[in-house]
């Protein structure tokens, strides 16, 4: 599993990824590849789109605008990535930077565009800082200005576009604020859906400078408490960014479906973000409408459609969960993935949640099987999940399920092709108690049966190759689908271990008869064929046997052919076991 950059922390857990029947995944990092590009830019009411050449040639706008500067400082401000030290000579798009991934998109962009974001950053001291929360959706800082004349506070602020706008009671146009109304307002919605419908990831941006009589110079911030203005700012623009999805996650999430297995997403990002991204892997069908499309259609808003995530009831969530397949869940907290993977089980589904961050760790608990991711994820994650991705990618989960598929399926043949030969070997000692013939199969040769025909060929089963139809089966059910089962037991003990057990007695009779007993001749002759003072037993032609005689060739002979016998036996039905163990994974 480790070499498929699945590392298994609970060995349980590979059995239960076998049985796993919704997959419920981040976006960012898991389906999408983690490397943010700015591609787009909105401010003075218009999109531009990004040149991240390291020449700046293709920039397609004034970069000496008053609104692009500002947007610039804050994107470069409000941002905790930076470049690692020692790569002045390489080119800026080939640093390492160390960061968030959309963090480390904003500051290579605006170290091309703007300039050195280090001097940017010692000129504008900061203060305080609010870190991006999944609860806020936005992050905030409050820096000193560079103009030694000015001893205002400048707070900058980015985040969930909505969010943004909720606290701004100005935008600015052309470099001077003017009011937020219901124009702008419109004006800002439409960039807001054009860029998230080409399934980039949209962040806005706004500032404010701080009343100095409320905030003067030494001011002490409390960012518990929140002790300053977060709101009647100016919003300055939209920066998106793009995150292609991974190339093998289309494939996989086919593989999930083919396999009935409901792939969920729940993200944090914006519904219409999410439906492109969702679209692109294959998680939504072409052609199937979403609550937004619907929303369009009928002209109506879209909580008329369908209530947003934070206003979903349980029964409302289960209703969801139960009559769709194709689900993506948006703009969803922490707290609310936990609540999809309660409805998830209520409905009986074995669930496997992905989750990098501090506050997934309730949902990677409470899931059957938590996967964290392992280069993005926090170290708290990574300690409540069962599994880790090595590779943060989605198509490990699905290769991870084909795993714990072929464990399960492998099992069942080795036990199947161990229970087989107990008839076998059970048969010939009942033979030789109830009919009284001489004992067929000693206990020496049981022995070397069982080490030689049992031990081996059933550890082999356990590397056997996955069928091909692995992956196009239901997911087994955990509370009813054993490892053995009654069809099992019945197939080992009443029709392959009877196969052998014939095999042994054909092989048994054949080697007596030709020494001169036939099967109705042994009948009854037990008690003389083992006694030492008998010199004269009679076979089928009147030959007379001394008892060295007996041992030497009555016995020794039929052992060997029939435990020949009895082990190209199992390896015949091993090979049918194979066949049928996978018809018991299926049909059990």
């Amino acid at each position: 599993m480790a070499k498929k950059n699945c590392l298994v922390k609970n060995l349980e857990a590979v059995e239960t990824l076998g049985s796993t029947s919704t997959i419920c995944s981040d976006k960012t990092g898991t389906l999408t590849q983690n490397r943010m590009t700015v591609a787009h830019m909105w401010f003075d009411n218009q999109i531009h789109e990004a040149d991240t050449t390291e020449d700046q040639s293709g920039a397609a706008f004034d970069k000496s605008s008053v609104t692009w500067l500002s947007l610039a400082r804050i994107a470069g401000l409000c941002n905790r990535a930076q470049f690692k030290a020692g790569q002045d000579s390489l080119p800026i798009l080939k640093r390492d930077v160390a960061g968030d991934a959309s963090e480390s998109a904003l500051l290579k962009c605006i170290e091309l565009s703007f300039g050195v974001v280090r001097a940017m950053r010692d000129k504008n001291k900061k203060v305080a800082e609010i870190p991006f929360n999944s609860t806020n959706k936005y992050q905030l800082s409050v820096h000193e200005t560079e103009d030694p004349n000015d001893n205002r506070y400048l707070l900058v602020m980015k985040g969930a576009p909505e969010r943004i706008l909720d606290r701004c009671s100005t935008i600015m146009i052309q470099g001077k604020e003017q009011p937020m109304d219901e124009e702008m307002k419109e004006a800002f919605q439409n960039a807001y859906m054009e860029l998230g419908g080409l399934g980039e990831r949209v962040l806005g941006f706004c500032h404010g400078l701080l009343p100095e009589d409320q905030y003067p110079k030494g001011f002490a911030f409390d960012t518990d408490d929140v002790n300053f203005q977060t709101d009647n700012l100016c919003f300055v623009g939209l920066i998106s960014m793009i995150d292609p999805p991974r190339a093998a996650v289309p494939d996989a999430v086919g593989k999930c479906r083919s396999a009935g297995i409901k792939v969920i997403m729940v993200t944090g990002d914006h519904p219409i973000t999410a439906k492109a991204i969702a679209k692109g892997v294959g998680i939504i069908s072409e052609g199937n409408e979403t609550v937004e499309d619907i929303a369009a259609r009928l002209n109506i808003p879209v909580s008329q459609v369908n209530p947003r995530p934070e206003d979903l009831s349980q029964d409302q969530i289960d209703d969801i969960l139960r009559n769709h397949t194709e689900i993506v869940f948006a703009r969803t907290s922490p707290q609310q993935k936990l609540i999809i993977v309660e409805g998830c089980q209520r409905l009986g589904a074995i669930v496997a949640v992905t989750g990098d961050g501090v506050n997934d760790s309730p949902a990677l608990k409470k899931a059957d099987i938590g996967v964290a991711m392992g280069i993005s994820g926090s170290d708290v994650s990574k300690q409540a999940a069962d599994m880790i991705l090595l590779d943060d990618n989605f198509a490990s989960i699905v290769t991870g399920v084909e795993e714990g598929r072929l464990i399960f399926d492998n099992l069942k043949k080795s036990i199947a092709y161990t229970l087989t030969s107990n008839i076998p070997e059970i048969t010939p000692f009942l033979f030789f108690i109830i009919v009284n013939i001489p004992l067929p199969l000693g206990t020496i040769t049981i022995l070397c049966i069982d080490l030689g025909t049992d031990m081996v060929p059933a550890i082999s089963l356990a590397y056997e190759a996955a069928e091909s139809d692995i992956m196009k089966r239901q997911p087994r059910n955990p509370f009813r689908d054993k490892l053995v089962n009654e069809r099992l037991i019945s197939i080992a003990y009443g029709q392959i271990g009877m196969i052998q057990a014939l095999g042994g007695f054909f092989a048994y009779f054949v080697i007596m008869a030709e020494n001169g007993f036939l099967p109705g001749h042994l009948v009854g002759i037990r008690l003389n064929w083992d006694d030492r003072a008998v010199n004269d037993l009679e076979d089928s032609y009147g030959q007379q046997w001394t008892y060295e005689q007996r041992k030497d060739r009555g016995v020794h002979l039929p052992h060997r052919p029939s435990s020949s016998a009895s082990w190209w036996c199992s390896g015949l039905t091993s090979s049918s076991a194979k066949l049928d163990v996978t018809l018991f994974s299926s049909r059990a």
